[in-house]
């Protein structure tokens, strides 16, 4: 899936005199007294207790949601919340820290599908009783008209497993005109037959996307559908003033019974948008008044951790778990002059991945990526097949350039979110060593992922990263590197819009092979085989730090939406010291 692009960031000197001096790539720890990474303490752990039903969450966010359509939302943390609050999907994950979080779990489904045909057909029975918001019942054909929606040109930046998994789906363009998928069956209303091109055995994970939430075709608005999605899930939208406020307030028809997942603790969820994020920062860490009741929609900026590291009774209420996810350099393979491999190889030479850490709140909040998949696909440690110092090496960057005959070096620009300024800036100083001069250009992080998805006028560069969906290479590799699914519009995770035949045809033999471990040590192969082609310099496993109100309870960092708050299990220790 798309990693959320953070807030505000600049080179974090405060952060990184806390955080001790860094060490090798795969071993470098923020050390406390006793040498542990103090943003980690509370990693598996739930933090405020259990919450008392009741009250009002507050959260506190800079920007809009990217897309809360469960058919074009696929961005981690808009993932989180619309799955977890507004609709429910065919399987889901467990609510628990750590990797009990990983588990997989029936949703609307009654089980986690049963495989036929080889593992070419799976069908899905939905449970009894489910209902939307007004209390009409949720059906099979609710969820395949979703699906089919998710292929429709003006719904762009879903998630498309199904265009790559479901047969005959090649051309398909959506329900407009009556038109649908024959590879979708429903036989009756609580049955779903879906009969994929090959065999895949991981398609239970797949169920989970929100591409798999409900929409009744009554209820589609199109491109509007953003705006007012209808709830399936505990809460449902009062009130929605796009970059403004959100309010959610209680779906009466949803039945807890069905739905072992979600809590639905508080009465109301109110997100307040538009804020500055270093005076979300502040609120968090002071935790006053109304503000102990709240919650920050995204990560603490880097500048912030010399405020939350050194006081024990704010660490007491910080989350850091890992996002799992690899922020990446990926550079236009389609252009000059990043069609030039060399090129491409003299830019992961000179990128210096310490400065950008440091740029990024330090070894308490990152470690340096050698690789594209995150250490959790390589069984816990990433790599470094290329061996190029993760400080940069730009004497080797100016050979590699002479030899692609830019001796000179040469001029490009690089798009970034906004919050990801910081690490550009970083990025920027250590190319210009080596002669590669890089004009940065800033995008509102609601906007981002429609900006660098315009394939025809997007820049050269871009600096964005891509998170395992589950922990599979299927779901890392070719979503990023498959140049068969590059779109004009919408386009997401091949942003290097890498075309390359021999990767295309490794990949589908992979994903052919019915051995879960051969398949797995052949992704881990192919990664490195990617990397010396250099369409994309892996940079950062980012954590995720959070800090939550002193009356906020059942709060851990979600492992499988990337370090995420859990929405499913939040809520307050007093509801009636909330307010709004």
């Amino acid at each position: 899936m798309n990693k959320r692009t953070s807030t505000a960031l600049s080179t974090a000197l405060t952060a990184a005199l806390l955080l001790g001096t860094a060490g090798c790539s795969g071993g470098r720890q923020a050390d406390g007294a006793h040498g542990k990474n103090l943003a980690t303490a509370n990693n598996g752990r739930v933090v405020g207790g259990v919450p008392q039903k009741g009250g009002t969450l507050t959260i506190l966010s800079d920007q809009d949601f990217t897309h809360l359509d469960p058919a074009r939302n696929w961005v981690v943390n808009g993932m989180d919340f619309g799955t977890r609050l507004l609709y429910r999907t065919l399987v889901s994950y467990k609510a628990a820290p750590g990797t009990a979080g990983s588990e997989l779990v029936p949703d609307l489904a009654t089980d986690l599908g049963t495989p036929s045909d080889g593992a070419r057909t799976w069908t899905f029975h939905l449970k009894p009783g489910i209902k939307y918001e007004d209390g009409t019942p949720i059906t099979a054909q609710d969820i395949k008209y979703n699906v089919e929606r998710s292929f429709s040109p003006d719904l762009p930046g879903g998630a498309d497993y199904a265009a790559r998994y479901l047969k005959d789906a090649e051309g398909y363009q959506g329900p407009a005109g009556g038109r649908h998928l024959d590879s979708i069956r429903t036989p009756d209303d609580r049955t779903l037959v879906f009969e994929l091109r090959r065999p895949f055995a991981e398609f239970p994970n797949v169920t989970v996307m929100p591409t798999f939430a409900p929409v009744p075709k009554t209820k589609d608005t199109g491109p509007q559908y953003d705006n007012r999605p209808f709830s399936s899930g505990p809460y449902k939208i009062e009130t929605y003033q796009r970059n403004k406020k959100l309010v959610l307030v209680r779906n009466t028809h949803w039945d807890p019974g069905t739905d072992p997942i979600r809590k639905a603790y508080p009465d109301r969820l109110v997100m307040v948008m538009g804020l500055r994020a270093n005076q979300i920062d502040d609120r968090m860490v002071a935790s006053r008044g109304a503000d102990a009741s709240t919650v920050p929609w995204y990560a603490l900026r880097p500048e912030s951790a010399g405020k939350v590291l050194p006081r024990a009774d704010v660490r007491e209420r910080l989350l850091a778990e890992s996002t799992n996810c690899t922020d990446m350099v990926q550079m236009h393979t389609g252009r000059a002059p990043f069609n030039e491999v060399k090129v491409r190889q003299a830019v992961q030479y000179a990128l210096d991945k310490e400065a950008v850490a440091t740029s990024s709140g330090g070894p308490a909040f990152n470690d340096v990526s050698t690789a594209y998949m995150p250490a959790a696909l390589f069984g816990g440690k990433q790599p470094d097949s290329l061996g190029i110092p993760t400080t940069g090496d730009a004497a080797r960057a100016r050979q590699l350039l002479k030899e692609a005959g830019k001796a000179n070096g040469f001029t490009t620009t690089m798009t970034v979110s906004n919050g990801d300024k910081g690490r550009a800036e970083a990025i920027q100083q250590a190319l210009a060593k080596a002669g590669i001069k890089v004009t940065i250009e800033t995008v509102d992080p609601s906007a981002f992922y429609a900006t660098i998805g315009d394939t025809a006028h997007r820049t050269d560069m871009v600096y964005t990263g891509w998170c395992p969906d589950y922990p599979s290479g299927s779901t890392f590799l070719p979503f990023v590197f498959d140049g068969r699914y590059i779109k004009d519009k919408g386009n997401s995770g091949n942003h290097s819009l890498f075309r390359d035949a021999a990767t295309m045809r490794r990949m589908d033999e992979i994903a052919a092979m019915t051995d879960a471990g051969k398949a797995a040590a052949a992704w881990r192969k192919l990664d490195g085989e990617i990397l010396a082609k250099a369409p994309a310099v892996p940079v950062l496993v980012r954590r995720y730090p959070l800090v939550v109100g002193t009356n906020v309870a059942g709060a851990y960092g979600q492992t499988s939406f990337g370090g995420q708050l859990d929405y499913a299990s939040v809520g307050l220790k007093d509801p009636a010291k909330s307010e709004g």
